[in-house]
Parts: C-alpha cells; structure tokens; sequence
C-alpha cells in the first residue's frame, strides 16, 4: 500500500509546516511521499526528498488539493492513497500511516478515512470536528458519511471513480461534495479516533468569507447531488439551523448574500445521488436533509 501525502500552504506558517513534515517523515513502514503545493507563493526550504508545485495563485482549499493529487499522476495513481494534511497541523503518532495502511488493505470497500483533530495543548476535540450529528464522544471510531478535509486519507481508485475535489468551491463543503459521491459509488467512509491530528483549537468564521462561502457551497452542494425533491426540504433546514443560530446582522447579511449566489451562478455538472444512497445515509444516521 504506497501511501503520499498532500500539504497545501499560503507560505505563513513556516515553523509549522516544518513540524508536520517531521511528523510525517517519522512515520513507521514505507516512506510517505510528500508534495507541498504553494498557494501563489514559492516554497523553499524543506527536507529533501518533498516534492513543491508553485502555483501562480491561490486556487482555494480543493484546487490546491486537486492541484497535489495530479503531482502523484492522473487522480494520483501513483499511489494507492492520499493523505491530506494542514499546513498548521502535526501527526502525534507515529504508526497513523500504518494504521492507515492497514485500515485500506483489511476492508477493500473503505475509500475515505477521516482522522480525529485534537488541540495540542488540551488534546481536546471540537464538536464540528466529529463528522457525524451524534458527536459528544469524540474518542468513539465509526462509520461516517463524510469527512474532515485537512485530516483525511483518501483511496485514489475513488478519484479515479468519481472525480476529483470540486475546484469551484474554493472553501467550504467540498468534502461533503465528494463523500457523497463516493458514497454514491458504493465506498465507505470512516472516522477513525485513534489516527490523530493535532491542529490548534479555531474558529472557522475567521476566514473573512466564511458566511458567503458556506450558504453558497451549501446550495451548490444540494443542486450538484441531491434528488430534485430533496433540494429544497435540505436547503430550508438549513435556512432555519442559520436564523436559530442568531448570527450577526453583517454575517446574516453574506449569509443571504452567498445563499442568493448559490442559486444564480453555475455549480458544476449535476449527479443527483440514488434513492438507494439516500436510505444508505439514513441508516449511517445523516439523511441528506441536513
């Protein structure tokens, strides 16, 4: 099982980068390959060995992404799986690419692994990190219908089935995007406790287009994969668990701004999921209405 790694950066966080290619380095078994892909800026000053792809400008979270897995060949056959990893985060184990390895090579239908995000200093894991609605015991392994986007590994055969990340995100939800397609495909996804990354404890609003991002992606996401009857049922939950959340009058403002975008711009091909995948993520406990 020949395992590479795919690290995105913007360049400002060095020290940190460095860390997590240390961790990764330590790793037991086979070297992981690793490529650094810069989000508009150059990469200089890793290890030898790690490969960097310098791109002109940031392309967003997925297509930087995308960008790292054709470094490892078309869908990055090269390897048999990807992991993916922020740049601000570091490995605390040093078997999580054998446990990876393993997790592959015993269960042939397991596409997509999600790692637990733990905080450095309290080893605490935020609610929003456990890809799942029962989520108050984080230390509990299982199967999921989606994943953490910087704390993953993905079977490459997955890409090569469904396709890549949606590029056109550039933020938020694209891990749901493809989860539910590979789901659709007939892969398994599983959040596993015991392969950790540590990431500082954040907020995700502190990306300045956090709100518009998120109602946007979110209403693409539904047009994308959803069952037409299933759009707007999905979309109205979602409209109420914002207003019930109170955010500010400025954040509620993108918020409608991002949820008007998302219904008059292109979202991409659409490949509304099987009635039988609907039932699928129903069983696995997060039918597709929220």
């Amino acid at each position: 099982m020949r395992l590479g790694a795919v690290i995105i950066t913007m360049g400002n966080r060095p020290d940190e980068l460095k860390a997590l290619l240390d961790s990764v380095a330590r790793q037991e078994g086979d070297p992981v390959e690793v490529v650094v892909v810069g989000q508009g800026v150059q990469v200089t000053g890793l290890p030898d060995g790690v490969r960097t792809v310098d791109l002109p400008e940031n392309l967003g979270i997925p297509g930087g992404r995308n960008v790292g897995i054709e470094a490892f060949g078309p869908g990055g056959r090269d390897v048999d799986a990807l992991l993916f990893l922020d740049d601000d985060g570091l490995l605390e184990r040093t078997d999580t690419a054998e446990l990876c390895r393993q997790a592959f090579t015993e269960a042939p239908e397991l596409g997509i692994v999600s790692f637990r995000i733990a905080d450095p200093q309290t080893g605490e894991t935020q609610r929003r990190h456990v890809p799942r609605l029962r989520a108050s015991d984080p230390m509990r392994s299982s199967r999921v219908t989606t994943f953490l986007g910087g704390a993953n590994a993905v079977r490459t055969k997955v890409f090569e089935q469904v396709g890549p990340l949606p590029g056109e995100f550039f933020y938020a939800h694209e891990e749901t995007d493809l989860a539910w397609r590979a789901l659709d495909a007939g892969w398994l996804i599983d959040y596993r406790a015991d392969m950790v990354l540590l990431h500082p404890t954040t907020a995700p609003s502190r990306h300045a287009v956090y709100h518009r991002m998120v109602a946007r992606n979110r209403v693409w996401l539904a047009r994308r994969n959803l069952p037409a009857p299933l759009v707007p049922v999905y979309l109205g939950v979602w409209l109420l668990l914002t207003l019930v959340r109170r955010p500010s009058v400025p954040a509620l403002k993108a918020w409608f701004g991002g949820f008007r975008e998302g219904w008059t711009t292109p979202c991409g091909p659409r490949r509304p999921m099987r009635w039988r995948t609907v039932w699928r993520l129903t069983r696995l406990g997060r039918p597709p209405v929220i």
